[in-house]
């Protein structure tokens, strides 16, 4: 977290900010997933609400997260399918992914065999490192009444 950009955290949250976090999710019926290898944790994903007002109650934001050294392996694939399974569980009926644009393609990849499309991008909204960075906003439908 603190040398990539594929998050926009600056610092790693505190084992207290991720038990809020964790209970805020659980509250609300999302799904949390961890990912577990050689002994402990090396990856995760969650869906939040993507925004605060009640008109989007149904739309959710996707975090996938795996440390470097865990990547290729499949734990994507896992924690993103389980995740789209989670989300429709709880009623949600769109996924969005904010994924920042760091010159590689897998998030984006992984996300598009998982059915997203790109919806848009927008240039130069989080600045980390020392540098601007776009985000590319790709969208899941997860069905339901229309």
């Amino acid at each position: 977290m603190t040398t990539s950009v594929a998050t926009f955290e600056e610092s790693p949250p505190s084992a207290t900010a991720w038990r809020r976090r964790l209970g805020d999710l659980e509250r609300q019926g999302l799904p949390f997933l961890i990912a577990e290898a050689d002994g402990g944790v090396c990856g995760f994903a969650y869906a939040s609400p993507w925004r605060p007002k009640p008109a989007y109650r149904h739309t959710v934001e996707d975090t996938v997260y795996l440390s470097p050294a865990h990547t290729g392996r499949g734990l994507g694939s896992a924690l993103l399918g389980g995740l789209l399974a989670g989300c429709t569980a709880a009623g949600a009926r769109q996924v969005i992914a904010v994924i920042a644009d760091t010159g590689s393609d897998a998030s984006a990849a992984l996300h598009r065999r998982f059915g997203f499309t790109e919806a848009g991008r927008l240039t130069g909204v989080g600045r980390k490192h020392g540098r601007w960075i776009d985000t590319v906003l790709m969208q899941r439908d997860l069905g339901g009444d229309r």
